[in-house]
């Protein structure tokens, strides 16, 4: 059952109110912040992480780096280089690119992992770059994994490794913070997959889209680490941009009775001084912290899921889809997400004096070659193999369509990974769902999607209704709270913005539809194309419709799709400054920032619109409605046609840090001036 209910927030001052684990963590990790400065969700800060992971991408962060002007980063103790996305690529063409990473890694002095080492996320972990409360990003949207052990991790793009290679800093906007309350226990059979699965397909309507999320409740105490790893990495595709556990005595434990006996005394950054200062230095969310939304499961609901075919927002039980009998032609024991030892254990327990089924191929590749080596000294790799199954090396592979053993067309396959996204796994005409290792473990041995306790002649768990709630905090009761005092403003950036609303009414306008792919290629297109076309594939009439200073008011998910820089440097050719949304596409925010875009989130803006605009057959709509943002204050206000107030709101402050990266006209200016400045 789900109930929806609202919540009412005291109105205090930013500097009495406590704050979350979330902003604490940033709390720690922010630069040059005014003296007792208290961050929170909406503030735009200056980060200096603990550490920043590039993969394969690790050599275009370097091309770009090198382009900034930059010869040496500014601390190599910051930046690790895995190799592990396409690590199956022989080709000439492709060795060369990871004989440059290499090079490169040797001469900053990076720490550098080969291909055949493992996936990037995982050696984070194992080798205590991803730290309980410390901040780490890379430059990889599974970044969230390292959330499992406290660590607040979230992806960046490409321009923000490189600015943090060069200066050992990026930006960061505090996303609103969800509260996800696990009450209960898990019944006998089901699993942390089971668990993020479950809900996204529950909560499948954006409820946490750019959220950072953090896990509570009794449920989590009994929740093993490589479960609690599983879940954050599939917040991502739950659309959160990060996904945090907390710190307690489970993990503590972990580190204790797991890491350090392997890692050995003298490892630098997981010993016996680094777990005792957690222990002793216990940190949590205050008791009157904020939360932008509260969700909450019972875990003693939940069955057995499977996420799809072909989306992660549908959710369907295990019991319902054995009974449909749909056959299979692949199954996947692969990724960052569920191929930790324990998952492989799990598998082969399943698979245990079994045989794959003669049509279907089952394939199989460690996280890393550390875990590998564990499997097979625990006998449980040898048991999956034994059984059918096709190894493929530590690394990623089939998840991100790489590799051996891809979907064809007409195809399904099943797998333990984390995105089934249409054609993401080879052919776009077959049909991809995920379950936990144990279900894809079981599917291979039927032949069909199915569950382990099939091959003892049991039926699997009837389905349930999951039990779950969801509060939400209005978005103004929330700026409220958490707006502070006057803002100091840069020489060169406006005290105010202001400009008309340009009404964009639709929900998920993507990187296409702003600026149209056929143009993202032609690197010589001039400042003046770029504006006659922008929002050319959402509205053909938007260039005759609007002028410079006009401020555009979309729907939610705005700039969704790809990662094109364009999207936001089309908008800035138009001569617009701001785009205000409900929500907007993560990379989008980023490369709009990153090329000294403004953008603001403001869900009650865009409703308010909708209501006087319903029913319209307009794409473009000049509202006659203006907006000023006074940064002074971080106070929105809007005024009707007629020059009455219709909304007036607060909004995260925008610090000089961030200020300084816009006056400099991006990330790569402010870069360029940093590193000419020294």
């Amino acid at each position: 059952m789900l109930r929806v209910n609202f919540r009412s927030l005291s109105t205090s001052s930013r500097l009495l109110r406590g704050q979350n684990l979330t902003e604490k963590i940033v709390q720690r990790y922010a630069v040059d912040l005014p003296a007792n400065k208290k961050v929170f969700s909406g503030d735009y800060v200056s980060i200096r992480p603990a550490h920043c992971m590039s993969h394969d991408n690790s050599w275009p962060v370097a091309t770009k780096f090198m382009g900034l002007g930059a010869t040496k980063v500014k601390d190599n103790r910051q930046i690790v280089c895995t190799l592990d996305h396409d690590v199956q690529n022989k080709s000439e063409k492709n060795l060369e690119k990871y004989h440059n990473i290499e090079n490169f890694a040797r001469e900053q002095g990076i720490d550098f992992y080969p291909a055949g080492r493992g996936i990037g996320h995982q050696i984070m972990i194992e080798e205590g770059y991803a730290f309980p409360l410390n901040l780490t990003v890379a430059s990889d949207s599974h970044s969230n994994t390292y959330g499992g052990v406290g660590s607040l991790g979230t992806p960046i793009v490409r321009t923000d490794a490189a600015s943090i290679w060069a200066t050992g800093q990026t930006w960061w906007q505090i996303p609103p913070v969800a509260k996800v309350e696990l009450q209960g226990k898990l019944p006998a059979g089901v699993t942390g997959k089971d668990i993020i699965v479950a809900l996204c397909g529950a909560f499948n309507k954006d409820e946490v889209l750019n959220h950072a999320i953090e896990f509570v409740g009794e449920g989590v105490e009994n929740l093993p680490i490589d479960y609690r790893l599983t879940i954050a990495n599939m917040t991502t595709e739950w659309g959160a941009l990060s996904g945090l556990f907390p710190v307690d005595k489970k993990l503590l434990d972990w580190y204790r009775h797991d890491r350090l006996p392997k890692l050995g005394a003298n490892h630098p950054r997981v010993n016996e001084s680094t777990v005792s200062e957690l222990e002793n230095n216990a940190v949590s969310s205050d008791s009157d912290a904020v939360y932008a939304k509260h969700l909450v499961v019972d875990l003693g609901s939940l069955t057995p899921y499977i996420s799809g075919p072909n989306s992660v927002k549908i959710s369907n039980s295990l019991a319902d889809l054995a009974n449909e009998n749909i056959k299979i032609d692949k199954a996947y024991l692969v990724s960052c997400t569920n191929s930790r030892l324990s998952d492989i254990q799990a598998a082969a327990d399943v698979l245990r004096g079994r045989q794959v089924a003669p049509h279907v191929e089952f394939y199989v590749a460690a996280a890393s070659s550390n875990v590998q080596q564990d499997a097979e000294a625990a006998g449980a790799w040898q048991t999956i193999l034994d059984a059918g199954a096709k190894p493929l090396p530590a690394g990623c592979g089939p998840c991100i369509g790489l590799g051996t053993g891809l979907l064809k067309d007409g195809e399904v396959g099943i797998s333990a990974t984390n995105r089934n996204f249409k054609g993401r796994m080879g052919s776009k005409d077959a049909l991809a769902y995920l379950a936990s290792p144990e279900v894809v473990a079981a599917s291979a041995v039927l032949g069909r999607i199915g569950g382990p306790e099939e091959l003892h002649g049991e039926a699997v768990p009837s389905t349930r209704e999951i039990v779950k709630t969801i509060s939400e905090t209005q978005s103004s009761e929330v700026a409220a709270d958490v707006a502070g005092g006057a803002v100091e403003v840069l020489d060169g950036f406006p005290k105010a913005i202001e400009g008309e609303l340009i009404l964009c009414d639709a929900d998920n306008i993507n990187t296409d539809g702003i600026y149209p792919g056929k143009y993202t290629y032609q690197d010589d297109i001039p400042r003046s194309k770029m504006a006659e076309v922008c929002m050319e594939n959402y509205d053909s009439e938007f260039n005759g419709k609007t002028k410079a200073g006009d401020i555009i008011i979309s729907g939610y998910n705005f700039g969704t799709g790809s990662s094109r820089e364009q999207a936001a440097t089309a908008i800035l050719a138009r001569g617009m400054k701001l785009v205000v949304a409900g929500s907007f596409g993560n990379i989008f925010s980023r490369n709009s920032i990153n090329n000294a875009l403004l953008t603001l989130e403001i869900p009650a803006l865009i409703n308010k619109l909708r209501a006087k605009y319903k029913g319209s057959d307009e794409l473009t709509i000049r509202t006659g409605w203006t907006l000023k943002w006074d940064v002074t204050t971080a106070q929105v206000e809007v005024k009707d046609n007629e020059g009455n107030i219709v909304l007036q709101q607060k909004v995260g402050e925008l610090g000089t840090n961030l200020q300084d990266i816009i006056v400099k006209g991006g990330l790569e200016g402010w870069v360029k001036s940093e590193l000419s400045s020294k």
